[in-house]
């Protein structure tokens, strides 16, 4: 079956980093539209990073935007989300989103991020 699965949630400190992986399978996902999106306590799911398919184009969040880089290897069918100078507002639930796989979208479990010191 067509899936996706996050890794690399964890607690950090303020002004570290954290890479994030999402692993498809069931499909390539270097075919399909990709995104990250979070959600902390309390608020609404938000759109961080959406990457074009093939990775040509990549757009972030102006929360995000020269801290967070996404990109595609496709040698391993996973999408990375490299997270730098990573903030107490970061901390939240993060998901991987693909569009229309197999006509639905789909959706990671999620794998937490918590930015304390």
């Amino acid at each position: 079956q067509v899936q996706l699965v996050e890794s690399g949630g964890g607690l950090v400190q303020p002004g570290g980093s954290l890479t994030l992986s999402c692993k498809a399978s069931g499909f390539s996902s270097s075919g399909f539209v990709m995104s990250w999106y979070r959600q902390a306590p309390g608020k609404e799911r938000e759109l961080i990073a959406n990457i074009s398919r093939g990775g040509a184009v990549t757009r972030y969040a102006d929360s995000v935007k020269g801290r967070f880089f996404f990109y595609r290897d496709n040698e391993k069918n996973s999408v990375i989300l490299q997270m730098d100078n990573l903030k107490p507002e970061d901390t939240a639930v993060y998901y991987c989103h693909g569009d229309r796989v197999w006509g639905v979208d789909l959706w990671g479990q999620g794998t937490q991020v918590t930015v304390s010191s």
